[in-house]
């Protein structure tokens, strides 16, 4: 029996989003995202300009004129929801916390998926995977994905995106599309050990993002569609100025003390944050993966629709 407390942050998530997508993104989703294939629909006379290999002989000869075969493009797709439950998913600075905003945005791309007749499955991971669902169809089976991502408890709380890559390889035998929702935050060291001790709660692209995954990221790419959500935090790119502060980095439980009353200090980690930004976004495009860049103190909607946007006309012009 689900506690009622749980169904009923579930049910807010479902009726949130459910609006956005009756009213503009299950369009975009069905235009943007292609098929797995082409499926035989009919045959019909030949036209001058058709292509003759897809004259149906057999056809022709009992009619004694030629006939082709006309496709349809193959629209059920799979969708795999690929979702980071590392520690650092916990914070955020407003009112909805990362994992809480992942899971809004699945919930957002999962029923968009059901609307269009699609399979949607999910892979949970911290330092591994903590979680493999199959897809299936169907709302009953959105709203327990939905219901996993903000409340399963993982049993670690590192980061290890590559291992939910090799699962998700391995498990989907065909072309899918696959939709990472992380906040792509990995431990690094400071570079000047005698400070920016701050640096230590989190730094994004890790070493590991940089060398493993990018080769792991490559190659998912190439069997799949991959799609990159992005998820940060203000306080993740900026430094509020609020004194001394005693931080304890969500993942590895190190406690740092860190002065954000100092405006040279502030001014670097933001640089640095900037940088590592950049260093990310680099890596996708390195990829070819598509990226989407959310942060939990802005509306997503506009961030979506123009990502759909964007692929559209991609695909219109490719």
């Amino acid at each position: 029996m689900i506690p009622r407390d749980i169904l009923k942050k579930i049910r807010q998530i479902e009726i949130r989003t459910n609006r956005l997508v009756s009213e503009t993104l299950a369009g975009q989703y069905h235009s943007v995202f292609k098929g797995q294939g082409m499926n035989f629909d009919e045959v019909r006379e030949y036209q001058p300009g058709d292509d003759v290999r897809s004259i149906d002989w057999n056809v022709t000869a009992r009619m004694n004129h030629p006939f082709i075969k006309k496709f349809v493009e193959e629209r059920e797709l799979t969708v795999m929801l690929v979702v980071d439950l590392s520690g650092s998913g916990l914070f955020g600075s407003v009112a909805q916390s990362k994992r809480e905003l992942a899971a809004e945005i699945a919930s957002v791309l999962a029923f968009s998926a059901i609307r269009n007749n699609d399979k949607v499955g999910l892979i949970l991971f911290s330092e591994g995977v903590e979680k493999f669902i199959p897809p299936r169809k169907g709302r009953k089976h959105v709203l327990r994905v939905i219901r996993e991502i903000l409340f399963y408890e993982p049993k670690k709380r590192g980061t290890d995106l590559n291992s939910a890559l090799e699962l998700m390889l391995r498990v989907l035998p065909h072309r899918s599309i696959v939709v990472i929702l992380s906040d792509f935050l990995g431990q690094t060291a400071p570079t000047r050990p005698e400070s920016d001790a701050h640096l230590r709660r989190k730094a994004v692209l890790s070493e590991t993002l940089r060398q493993a995954s990018f080769t792991v990221l490559r190659q998912a790419n190439r069997r799949h569609d991959v799609v990159a959500v992005h998820i940060t935090d203000r306080y993740e790119l900026e430094l509020p100025a609020l004194g001394r502060l005693v931080l304890k980095d969500a993942e590895t439980g190190e406690v740092v003390e860190v002065n954000t009353g100092d405006e040279r200090k502030r001014a670097a980690f933001a640089q640095r944050q900037a940088r590592a930004q950049a260093e990310l976004l680099k890596l996708f495009r390195g990829a070819r993966i598509d990226s989407i860049q959310l942060r939990t103190d802005q509306p997503y909607a506009g961030a979506l629709g123009r990502f759909f946007e964007t692929r559209e006309k991609r695909r219109r012009h490719g």
